[in-house]
């Protein structure tokens, strides 16, 4: 019998197609007319031909760029495997609101409009204005005792981001980041990626906010306890490790991938946390790859191992491991800066420059 997570993950198979191959090898056969040596540009025509693929005929049009920032707290921190107390993801979600934090700062800058998402922090926010109020509940159960979410949670979770997915696309959104907050949502990225890959718990895991070498310690072990109390030796499937493991934020971000990818829309995803819930989708959609880009690649050393796992190329590498989906906005520009030189420079043709000779 399919539980709802599995109805919800093969309906969503069904409605993803990837990016256009056709549209794709357009691209390229076009930034080889351009006025450069060929490949001169690198990563650049990767990305503009990647995001010609996924945008086809509409290439051409100004990006309208956003943000999500999904909010959760995490039940695993009872076990003492974070810095900073739980308390502190209700109080950054204020600052967000407040145009405080650093992914406020970076979105200002480079004009990418922000939106909050209460999808399980552990406080109510009632007459907050500006947040996306879609809390499924006050925080995830201690993995450590029993499973994250129960299965019509992270039914509830899901379905959260495949609906703001459904808004960014009605809205006119073309180019979309998603990031995070949620103290202890390290702990919940970590034993994904064990859970995913194989990789040993000590290899993937890192110090979070700022954990001493002793507490790291503690952390592994807390994870590895985890995923032998929930998964013994077996291979699970990635929305039973998303629900016994995860987090709401996380489930939430997964499930935005999902609709994103859906329509057809570019998704920048930033550090560990929100290349967890992409490497979820992954697992579920393999086709959805098509749709991602990787903002950076941040000093988690999981997350090096979960973009390999997806195939994903960082495009930004700033020693970052801040989350909130700072590198994910901060990489935006340079898909945009691909985009204008695929679209504004001459070809040899029309410039009356000579091509190298064969």
């Amino acid at each position: 019998m399919n539980t709802s997570s599995q109805m919800v993950d093969s309906k969503i198979m069904l409605t993803i197609e990837p990016p256009s191959q056709q549209w794709l090898a357009r691209a390229r056969a076009r930034l080889d007319q351009l006025t450069k040596p060929l490949g001169s540009l690198g990563r650049l025509e990767d990305l503009a031909a990647q995001m010609v693929s996924i945008r086809e005929e509409a290439f051409a049009e100004p990006m309208r760029k956003a943000v999500y920032v999904f909010a959760a707290d995490h039940g695993v921190t009872a076990e003492g495997v974070s810095a900073y107390p739980r308390e502190v993801t209700r109080q950054m979600v204020l600052n967000f609101l407040a145009h405080g934090a650093a992914i406020n700062v970076l979105a200002r800058a480079h004009q990418v409009e922000m939106n909050v998402v209460d999808v399980g922090v552990d406080a109510d926010f009632d007459h907050s204005d500006g947040l996306l109020h879609r809390k499924v509940r006050r925080g995830t159960r201690n993995m450590m005792r029993e499973p994250a979410m129960s299965e019509d949670e992270l039914t509830n979770a899901l379905d959260v981001g495949l609906k703001l997915a459904d808004d960014a696309k009605a809205i006119g959104y073309n180019l979309v980041a998603v990031g995070e907050m949620g103290i202890g949502n390290t702990t919940a990225a970590s034993a994904i990626t064990s859970a995913l890959t194989r990789e040993p718990v000590n290899r993937i895991t890192g110090k979070g906010t700022g954990l001493n070498s002793e507490a790291l310690t503690h952390k592994c072990l807390v994870i590895e306890a985890v995923l032998a109390k929930h998964f013994g030796n077996r291979l699970p499937n990635p929305l039973d490790v998303l629900r016994c493991v995860g987090g709401l934020e996380i489930a939430a971000i997964t499930g935005f991938i999902l609709g994103a990818a859906r329509h057809r829309l570019a998704v920048v995803i930033d550090g560990f946390i929100s290349t967890a819930a992409a490497a979820i989708a992954f697992a579920i959609a393999p086709q959805v790859s098509g749709y991602l880009f990787a903002g950076h690649q941040s000093e988690e050393p999981g997350h090096r191992v979960l973009l390999e796992y997806m195939g994903l190329k960082p495009i930004l590498a700033l020693n970052m491991r801040l989350g909130e989906g700072t590198g994910a906005v901060l990489a935006m520009p340079i898909l945009e800066s691909a985009l204008c030189l695929y679209n504004q420079m001459a070809t040899f043709e029309s410039a009356g420059v000579s091509e190298a000779k064969d």
